[in-house]
């Protein structure tokens, strides 16, 4: 089990939930532009949120961002000790540096020292394509990544500062997952997962579930994001869908739908499609199957919490796995969203 960090009021490693990170791609000096980002990928779903801190006023700017944002807020600094500080006094919840890449042993120390009083931990990332020049022709990338990761990680240590996470992350999804296992068995700091530079949506997704997939599988993995070339809202629901298929939170509305065949005469991906769209917000524990026909349709998702099983001009709607009623083709979708509302009325009630 990895240390555990907190990052504002989310703690990750020792046994806590994996948490979803995005990062933001607007610029950080347009306080309003990313506000409204931070707020739909909190809505989505996300728990920590990074922001480019590429100048003075970008440091500046995140003071207004940390006060209007309902999720930690992350600041990411390349080479400049003195703008991490000033992220920092802006209410960073962790810095994303490198420590070997901002200078001096002093300058080092000075940041360190800084953000140990203020309990900000930093996050060490690694990139494959963006390594010291001394690992070039390095036999394995995967094990420069790890070395060069725990290389950054003891000039920290050397100045008695150990709230760290890392990340080892390349656009290869094998050296990525190589390089986590490599990290995962020599050290006990919290890992951020990821495969950069996934590219768009279509191949990212599948790049960053394979990725980051296996590694979870793994037990590896305290934060994960997934990269891609898109609206990061999107990285969101992807990550969101990553942690229920390696069933690691049940937070959400799962949507299960058959690939259909001759027997179908319902629109599955339709009705499946429309369900899926109203409850990506939902935070409740809900399975919903989308089933062609009755032939199977029941049975093969009598663990759904309700769904409907597609029949030639009616259909059947069923929960736990019995049919509570039967239904023309053209209601299908109407009843299936109240029984769903109904159901998370119910769950509503009951909690309260």
């Amino acid at each position: 089990m990895t240390k555990e960090v907190k990052i504002g009021n989310i703690a990750i490693g020792g046994g806590n939930a994996v948490a979803i990170q995005s990062m933001t791609n607007t610029k950080t000096t347009d306080i309003d532009g990313t506000l409204e980002q931070i707020t739909r990928l909190e809505k989505a779903g996300c728990d920590i949120v990074r922001c480019s801190v590429p100048d003075k006023a970008s440091a500046e700017a995140l003071r207004a961002i940390v006060q209007g944002a309902r999720i930690p807020v992350v600041a990411d600094i390349h080479f400049d000790a003195d703008l991490a500080v000033m992220a920092a006094e802006s209410g960073a919840s962790k810095i994303r540096i490198n420590p070997g890449n901002i200078g001096s042993h002093e300058k080092v120390k000075y940041l360190a020292d800084f953000l140990r009083e203020r309990k900000i931990p930093i996050r060490i990332g690694v990139n494959g394509g963006s390594l010291d020049k001394k690992y070039e022709g390095h036999a394995s990338l995967a094990e420069a990544m790890a070395k060069s990761a725990m290389e950054h990680v003891r000039l920290l240590e050397e100045v008695n500062f150990t709230d760290i996470v890392i990340s080892v992350k390349s656009s290869d999804v094998k050296t990525t997952v190589d390089a986590y296992r490599l990290l995962s068995s020599t050290c006990e700091y919290p890992l951020h997962l990821g495969v950069t530079e996934a590219g768009i949506y279509e191949k990212g997704i599948v790049k960053s579930a394979i990725g980051i997939g296996s590694l979870l599988l793994d037990g590896i993995g305290d934060t994960i994001r997934v990269s891609l070339t898109d609206d990061p809202v999107k990285e969101v629901y992807a990550a969101r869908n990553i942690l229920e298929c390696a069933g690691l939170t049940r937070d959400y509305v799962e949507v299960v739908a058959c690939p259909t065949c001759a027997r179908t005469n319902i629109e599955v991906e339709k009705i499946a499609r429309a369900v899926t769209e109203m409850t990506k917000d939902v935070r409740k524990p809900l399975k919903v199957a989308v089933m062609g026909c009755v032939v199977n349709g029941i049975g093969e998702s009598k663990d759904a919490d309700m769904g409907v099983a597609g029949g030639k001009g009616k259909s059947a709607l069923f929960k736990k796995g019995e049919i509570v009623a039967s239904v023309p083709n053209d209601e299908i979708l109407t009843r299936l969203k109240k029984m769903i509302e109904e159901e998370l009325e119910d769950d509503d009630t009951r909690t309260h």
